[in-house]
């Protein structure tokens, strides 16, 4: 299984589109479950700082969502293109490999 992580800063008046965009059945979410080798996205809110999230995204492994990406590349672009007004910053924390 392979974790890949994102944070976000909201921009506050967003946040409901926001988490209906990137919760476990949002859009991205909805995309992502054309494939079979999706597992599940875990929406994460920091309740310390105000407007900070974390999606955690849940594939078999690197090789698939790398091919998904290749392969929904149009779609993808679109609703990253779409979210992009809902955030005042976004960072890929990395990908990560269960041990």
């Amino acid at each position: 299984m392979i974790y890949v992580l994102w944070e976000f800063t909201v921009i506050p008046q967003h946040r409901v589109d926001f988490e209906n965009a990137y919760k476990a059945d949002g859009l991205w979410a909805l995309l992502f479950r054309r494939d079979p080798a999706y597992r599940e996205t875990i929406l994460l809110r920091d309740d310390e700082q105000s407007g900070k999230y974390l999606t955690i995204d849940v594939w078999d492994d690197e090789d698939s969502y790398l091919k998904f990406k290749g392969r929904f590349a149009d779609e993808y672009q679109k609703i990253d293109q779409d979210c992009e007004r809902l955030t005042a910053g976004e960072r890929h924390i990395g990908t990560f490999e269960q041990v």
